[in-house]
């Protein structure tokens, strides 16, 4: 129901020299003339009538500028979101209106899309700036707007989990951000990189870009030592290998991350020991939803983590251990353990080999390479032979060093006692 005062405001708008004006008057003077249970329908009203009276488009544009700035100030969501998703609709419905219009319904698409992120409607306000013409030949826009507005629709598809979306945006940022000298925008596009790589369980990078974006000056400390801790998770979820070492070695190091939460099980992953089931439940608590997704094999992504650091764990421990007795300190049964331990030697983050006649894994010293299949150790023959060998050869050196010391502090008693 529109109110009175704008109804009778509207009809004496034929009677003026300059409609466009009137109707501007009418907007700027809308907190007066309207009250708040007829504000909606009184903006939809004047907006209808200035874009049915064929105003112009110089007119046109100044009347709908002047609609952008009343619901700005009026400051409510509910009112911006319907009265601009309406005129929207109406531009868009006339091809004249639409192309002569870009300008003004992209200010007024900005306006409605924050209205829906004030009212945590993130999804609605994706779609609504994904809407905004930017490629237009009609509108020149820079690359610091698009990169503004593909920024706010990532964010908005991250916030509601849709990694895919975001991504697909975050894809027509990297064309554009090389051109961008905004450092805020910068800051944006890389944390919005890191998300969709969490997202993505790619972690071990998600990993690595949250720790350089933890250290940057152009954000608060809080906000750092929350991007650390991030980087932190990820981390640990990360498959167990060498370059997960790696980056656990980085944030270890870090002398912030000592006073984070996520401190102890960083520490303890990094010195490669066990983890408790206690400590696990306890991380898991600060994880999101899709960090504690199951996999394809039944698992969680953090068991999954868990499990393989906890046989790299083993493999410092033990020399050897047959199938059942890993099973049952990893937590699965003896041909699950086997299968695990297997694949992280085939894809080179483990060192080893596996005896399937005897149930028995065996081992090796050493760093892992990372390299599919590099974890392969040669036949086990083979390899106790020549441990066995650096064995006596050490020892013969020793015999060889002690001989050679003794001539040479007592002569004598060598030449009486020793003999060659």
């Amino acid at each position: 129901m529109v109110s009175p005062k704008v109804a009778d405001a509207l009809a004496q708008v034929t009677d003026q020299a300059d409609p466009a004006a009137a109707y501007k008057l009418i907007l700027s003077n809308t907190k007066t003339l309207s009250t708040p249970p007829t504000v909606e329908d009184d903006l939809r009203a004047i907006a209808d009538a200035a874009l049915g009276a064929g105003l112009g488009v110089v007119a046109s544009r100044a009347v709908l500028g002047e609609l952008v700035e009343t619901l700005k100030g009026l400051g409510n969501h509910d009112v911006s979101t319907a009265v601009g998703r309406h005129v929207l609709a109406a531009v868009s419905a006339s091809a004249s209106l639409a192309s002569s219009l870009l300008e003004q319904a992209a200010a007024l698409g900005e306006v409605v899309a924050a209205a829906h992120e004030a009212s945590d409607e993130f999804l609605e306000a994706a779609q609504v700036l994904a809407a905004i013409s930017l490629d237009s030949s009609q509108r020149r826009v820079g690359d610091a707007e698009k990169a503004g507005i593909w920024i706010r629709i990532v964010r908005n598809y991250l916030e509601v989990d849709d990694s895919t979306a975001a991504e697909a945006f975050l894809n027509k940022l990297k064309n554009v951000m090389h051109d961008v000298d905004d450092p805020e925008l910068t800051l944006h596009f890389k944390l919005s990189a890191a998300r969709i790589q969490d997202s993505n369980r790619q972690f071990l990078a998600a990993a690595q870009s949250y720790h350089d974006i933890s250290t940057s000056a152009a954000i608060a400390e809080e906000e750092r030592l929350h991007t650390l801790s991030m980087a932190i998770k990820c981390a640990v979820l990360a498959p167990a290998g060498p370059p997960r070492s790696r980056v656990l070695g980085r944030l270890y190091k870090d002398e912030r991350a000592a006073a984070l939460g996520e401190y102890g099980i960083l520490e303890k992953m990094f010195l490669d020991r066990l983890l408790a089931p206690a400590e696990v439940d306890k991380f898991a608590q600060g994880l999101a939803p899709h960090q504690l997704a199951t996999t394809a094999d039944g698992l969680t992504v953090l068991a999954k983590a868990v499990v393989e650091h906890n046989l790299l764990g083993a493999s410092r421990l033990f020399s050897n251990i047959d199938f059942d007795a890993l099973g049952l300190l990893l937590g699965l049964d003896g041909d699950k353990a086997e299968d695990t331990t297997a694949k992280m030697i085939e894809q080179g983050r483990l060192t080893g080999s596996i005896d399937q006649i005897d149930r028995i894994i065996y081992f090796e010293s050493g760093e892992a390479s990372g390299e599919k299949g590099s974890g392969r150790a040669d036949v086990l023959v083979g390899k106790e032979m020549r441990r066995w060998d650096a064995n006596a050869q050490a020892i013969a050196e020793d015999v060889e060093r002690l001989a050679d010391a003794l001539q040479t502090e007592f002569p004598d008693f060598v030449a009486a006692e020793v003999a060659y």
